[in-house]
């Protein structure tokens, strides 16, 4: 298995675990656009069509939303062939150009959109993650802060009245 990450967080990851992993696209996500992501696209399918690969499979996270991301694999390469349904009728259409030509047009522009989408969708991923998390860590921090505020007012409290019974307690010495 050969590992392809795009991003610091998963060649850390798999560097750490002692996983051979390449640091082509460590930094994506520094600068991402459509064409970097492009490149890392394309060299997939040279990698693939130069026999490199048996096969490319695209995992990351899907975004749901802010608080929700869950884990996907999808087949890059070879193109999963899609099964008709049972009742569809067939329909017989007249392509032009040709369809191996449209195939041969269409099939790049196709896996550079998969993998970008793929892409955005964990980076937005991770953003909802980070908010989520700092969202919680708010909520703790003025939770901890209010328990505080408690524990010092019952402290003062204290020291106030201890303050008051010694006063009380050496006027009456004094008359008594």
């Amino acid at each position: 298995v050969t590992i392809w990450n795009i991003g610091k967080k998963g060649y850390e990851s798999f560097v750490k675990a002692n996983y051979k992993a390449d640091a082509t696209f460590k930094d994506i996500f520094l600068n991402l656009t459509f064409e970097n992501v492009q490149s890392c696209a394309q060299a997939a399918v040279k990698a693939f069509q130069d026999g490199q690969f048996d096969a490319v499979e695209l995992v990351y996270s899907e975004f749901k939303n802010a608080a929700t991301q869950r884990f996907t694999v999808e087949r890059f390469l070879p193109i999963p062939k899609v099964k008709p349904a049972a009742n569809a009728k067939k329909s017989d259409f007249i392509f032009e150009p040709n369809k191996e030509e449209l195939i041969a047009e269409l099939m790049p522009k196709i896996l550079n959109t998969q993998l970008y989408k793929a892409v955005l969708d964990a980076n937005a991923s991770e953003h909802g993650a980070r908010m989520t998390a700092m969202d919680k860590a708010s909520e703790n921090a003025n939770e901890l802060l209010r328990s505080l505020k408690i524990s010092y007012n019952r402290a003062r409290q204290a020291a106030i009245t201890t303050e008051l019974t010694e006063i009380v307690s050496g006027a009456a010495a004094l008359q008594g």
